[in-house]
């Protein structure tokens, strides 16, 4: 077991339903811990053979009632999920058995209910798992798209570990060659050969983190990337919204100020997450207290937005040839939906030179909205491709790396004028940094914040 065990990992043995809620036609219920084995004796009489179901009847260990019968597994450890004695009863899925072979797993001793991901807790103290891992399978039960599947499936089974595994062992090398160096200064060659062999591998370390950290594509996928829609009153803002979402979230009038605050609905374009913004209608004069307030927060979300798309009523004349100015401080790619075409008649979507991109819609018709969600598509598809699965998907995994970084940047900086002394010093704290990332080392401060995601029984 891991330095840093929680007072209640050990001696208790962990009990839940890990799958879903029924009733279903099969419940799966599992225990962790050294009463595992006695659990699986008190309620069927006898212990299967260990990775082999065995049909049993289950019965309470107090009065010998009938539960139900089922398949059992008993999973000795250290070889088992948690690195502990598991069982596993799959039961009928019926929510009277399963309450009734829990209370007859409770009334073992030394068995009792589990806290939320101490399953998975289990694992990872008894370095079954590491702190991506965890994180990953975390991002996997909760995957709302086939992009995050993909990302969260390749974290939770070592992408990341293995990454941050391979920028360890340059750490390592490097380390272990400037030690070298000081228990050897008495040798006229050795600190100088020693220091030459060192920066070569800081040098690609850092490399390695800088491209990660460049990276933002974990970012988008997990969190989605965010487009706003934004534009005039009365432009079709709202009924643009509610025709991409293809339900009604925002409230559609003709009154303008009706938007007065940022709405938000997850998208998925084309297996990939994006998170749509519907905004206050913006305008320089006239509005009251209340949209002026909303204006201000729809001026926030435009600036942090990774597209915005201007929406403009095709009805009321041509596009604006200008950026719009109360638009302008937006840092994203700007499109221009023309909005309305059924009433306005055919759009010609001439080009205009602060969009990027052009498409004609109707909102009430569904007149082009594939063509916009194909290019939406797209767009997100083209910021997301190329290479392999991106490192670096939490901010705190960027923090980390990003901390590694700036301790490497100074030394490599100052290389030929610094002490061998102070470059080991500054390298076991960027050693410190790196082991956060996979929870190596210092890592009870980040526990109850990771295995609170999780669910009961996982």
């Amino acid at each position: 077991m891991r330095e840093g065990s929680p007072a209640g990992v050990g001696p208790d043995t962990i009990a839940a339903v890990s799958s879903g809620a029924g009733p279903a036609a099969v419940a799966v219920i599992r225990l962790s811990g050294p009463q595992a084995g006695e659990a699986v004796l008190a309620l069927t009489g006898g212990l299967p053979e260990p990775r082999r179901a065995s049909l049993a009847t289950l019965r309470h260990p107090v009065d010998a009632g009938l539960l139900d019968r089922a398949l059992v597994l008993w999973l000795p450890g250290p070889g088992s999920a948690t690195g502990e004695d598991m069982a596993e009863f799959q039961v009928h899925g019926g929510r009277a058995v399963v309450v009734a072979v829990l209370a007859a797993l409770a009334a073992v001793p030394g068995v009792r209910p589990a806290e939320p991901g101490e399953f998975t807790r289990r694992a990872f103290l008894n370095g079954r798992m590491d702190l991506t891992e965890v994180e990953g399978l975390a991002d996997l039960i909760g995957a709302e798209t086939e992009g995050q599947r993909r990302l969260a499936a390749a974290h939770a089974f070592g992408h990341l570990g293995t990454r941050v595994e391979a920028w360890r062992g340059r750490l390592v090398r490097a380390m272990a060659l400037i030690e070298a160096g000081i228990d050897f200064a008495e040798e006229e060659d050795v600190p100088r050969e020693t220091r030459a062999a060192a920066k070569p591998e800081l040098e690609a370390l850092a490399t390695e983190l800088a491209v990660a950290l460049a990276d933002r594509r974990g970012e988008l996928v997990r969190e989605g990337a965010t487009i706003a829609i934004a534009g005039r009153p009365n432009a079709g803002k709202s009924s643009l919204m509610n025709a991409l979402a293809a339900r009604d979230v925002a409230i559609v009038s003709d009154e303008p100020g009706t938007t007065r605050d940022v709405i938000e609905v997850g998208l998925d374009l084309r297996g990939q997450k994006a998170v749509l913004i519907d905004t206050a209608g913006l305008r320089e004069s006239g509005a009251g207290t209340v949209e002026a307030e909303g204006i201000r927060r729809a001026l926030a979300r435009i600036a942090s937005a990774d597209l915005v798309l201007w929406v403009h009523d095709a009805a009321s004349g041509p596009a604006p040839s200008a950026m719009p100015a109360i638009a302008a401080g937006a840092g994203a790619a700007m499109w221009l939906v023309a909005n309305k075409t059924d009433a306005a008649g055919p759009f010609a979507g001439a080009p205009v030179s602060w969009a990027e991109h052009v498409l004609a819609v109707s909102a009430r018709t569904g007149a082009g909205l594939d063509a916009l969600m194909d290019s939406l598509a797209e767009w997100l598809g083209t910021r997301l491709g190329g290479g392999e699965h991106p490192a670096l998907i939490r901010a705190r995994h960027r923090a980390a790396a990003g901390e590694v970084a700036r301790l490497l940047d100074p030394l490599l900086a100052g290389w030929d004028g610094l002490d061998d002394e102070l470059i080991a010093e500054e390298l076991r704290r960027a050693a410190v940094e790196l082991g956060r990332l996979t929870g190596r080392i210092d890592i009870e401060d980040l526990l109850d914040v990771v295995f609170r995601e999780f669910c009961i029984g996982k």
